[in-house]
């Protein structure tokens, strides 16, 4: 069960969306919001429930996935501090498109609908800000259904280890995932099974493409990797 957590306007001025926002009016929206503290793998909110508000992540990580009737989990995207989710479901009113977990003890605040809208209205950079994010999200579902439909399971596996290394940050052409993301999250994250991107994996150490260090993934030339994805995805 979430425990309650003390409204905060300190803590709503780490969150990107509520940029700029003068002191008095997030003191008044930190008032309006349900704030809860969720522990590690934890359900935050799923598409069962019937909640539609926004949430701003002031502190922790959470992970958006989805599960097939079967149980497959397929992984979305993690997101952490000063980051929100949950604005497709706030705009239009219909059930969240995704299931919602704590990745770690993570302090979250939720806006309901109106409260949203009244931003979106009266905060024209908050409304770009949303816009940016859906538009985003539209970009990068548009390439995982390219991916998923004209690149194996090797090619996906090469895409999305390219894309964490980005996300890491890359220094003199290295990037250091640390801690090495697990061969079951890549999996749900490519569409296919911890298995094959254990081989996959094994194969790219071989090859040098990555590099073990105790409990860190290597990628010794991004350049070299951001090649090979580039090439095959201009044979597709």
């Amino acid at each position: 069960m979430a425990i309650g957590v003390t409204p905060s306007a300190v803590g709503l001025r780490s969150i990107r969306l509520l940029a700029g926002i003068e002191n008095e009016k997030l003191t008044t929206l930190a008032q309006q919001c349900h704030w809860r503290r969720f522990t590690a793998g934890q359900r935050v909110t799923s598409r069962q429930t019937g909640d539609r508000d926004v949430y701003v992540i002031v502190g922790g990580k959470v992970r958006i996935t989805a599960f097939s009737a079967a149980g497959r989990q397929i992984t979305f995207r993690d997101i952490g501090t000063g980051d929100w989710f949950g604005e497709l479901a706030a705009i239009d009113g219909r059930f969240r498109s995704a299931d919602v977990e704590a990745l770690e003890d993570s302090v979250l605040a939720s806006m309901q609908p109106a409260v949203v809208r009244r931003l979106l209205h009266e905060h024209p950079a908050v409304c770009d800000r949303v816009l940016d994010r859906l538009v985003s999200v539209v970009r990068d579902l548009s390439d995982r259904v390219f991916d998923f439909s004209t690149l194996g399971v090797q090619n996906r596996v090469h895409a999305e280890l390219l894309r964490l290394a980005k996300e890491a940050g890359i220094e003199r052409n290295t990037a250091r995932l640390e801690p090495a993301p697990k061969h079951s999250e890549i999996a749900s994250k490519v569409s296919t099974y911890r298995e094959q991107v254990t081989r996959e994996v094994s194969t790219m150490v071989k090859q040098g493409l990555l590099q073990r260090v105790e409990r860190a993934l290597i990628i010794p030339d991004v350049a070299r990797l951001e090649q090979i994805v580039a090439e095959v995805r201009r044979l597709t």
